[in-house]
């Protein structure tokens, strides 16, 4: 196979979206040439454009700082490089951000008490708590003793009430991402077909609900599916959050349709997505690449959802 990196961020004139990378394959096989063009769906470079100056000055103007409080537990080296980022990107938009970290054996009563602590600080717009949680804590009950308006995770179970009835919520920040960058590549979503791969509460249910919202027919997939291949080759768009490496294969994915991978698993060939990302090009008009894709997507909507709970902190 032949691949080319055309010249520059290229997209075609009919494409008024995102300045994505181009590719172009060239396979030859018995004599016959087929050619196929598709896009990296860049997240880092779609994240840095989020507009946040405006929101941030005006609380600089305030005389107030945006406050994210974040509360980390146990052992975070495996999310080394995803909690490192959310600390320079706090810090390059102008946001205070505070970490709390605690022993993976801390008692529940005092991780409880520090987030009423933090949820009784009005210096505080945001709090976050690193999941998932050692399993001698009761994850929900934590969860949902932040306050909702300061839920910048969107986990608490009312802000998840109000999603699942199209109501205005803090949004989980993976879904929203993807919906973000959706949205931007394809533009109008209504009447596509979306397969969701995966049905958790942190990705699988808010993003079904959100691509619901949207007017699509939305199927979730997970691991009771039958013919579950069968099911994603006719979807438009399928978002794979299920942490299975490279589970989603070429023949899964039908010719142009736009594929979302949330997937970020260590393997001993280095990180990989959930999507076989070389077989998927061949056919996908569209993949975000593992890493650069959602990641990055994933720490924008943090800072975003963290100055929309100092907005509405604004309001009271």
């Amino acid at each position: 196979m032949k691949r080319i990196k055309l010249k520059g961020r290229g997209v075609y004139q009919d494409y008024d979206g995102l300045k994505e990378d181009v590719f172009f394959e060239s396979t030859t096989e018995n004599g016959m040439t087929t050619n196929h063009i598709y896009y990296e769906i860049d997240g880092k470079g779609y994240g840095y454009t989020l507009e946040f100056a405006n929101d941030l000055n005006e609380a600089e103007y305030q005389g107030r700082k945006v406050k994210l409080g974040k509360i980390m537990q146990g052992d975070v080296k495996k999310f080394k490089v995803y909690v490192k980022n959310k600390g320079i990107q706090t810090k390059n938009v102008g946001m205070n951000s505070f970490e709390y970290k605690l022993d993976e054996k801390v008692d529940e009563t005092k991780l409880l008490d520090l987030v009423k602590k933090l949820n009784d600080d009005p210096n505080v717009h945001g709090i976050l708590c690193q999941l998932p949680l050692p399993k001698h804590l009761n994850e929900d009950m934590i969860i949902n003793t932040i306050k909702p308006d300061k839920d910048v995770d969107g986990f608490h179970i009312s802000n998840v009430g109000l999603l699942n009835t199209g109501q205005k919520s803090m949004v989980p920040c993976t879904p929203l991402g993807c919906l973000m960058l959706l949205r931007e590549f394809v533009g109008n979503l209504e009447g596509k077909k979306a397969t969701v791969i995966g049905r958790s509460n942190i990705v699988g249910k808010p993003m079904s609900q959100l691509l619901i919202e949207e007017s699509c027919t939305v199927t979730v997939v997970h691991s009771k599916t039958k013919e579950i291949e069968k099911v994603c080759s006719q979807a438009d768009i399928i978002v794979a959050a299920v942490g299975i490496p490279e589970l989603v294969k070429g023949d899964w994915v039908k010719k142009d349709a736009i594929v979302i991978d949330v997937g970020i698993n260590k393997t001993d060939k280095g990180i990989v997505g959930d999507v076989a990302f070389d077989e998927v090009s061949k056919v996908a008009k569209a993949l975000t690449p593992v890493p650069g894709g959602v990641g990055p997507m994933t720490i924008a909507c943090l800072l975003k959802n963290t100055i929309e709970c100092f907005k509405r902190s604004q309001k009271k």
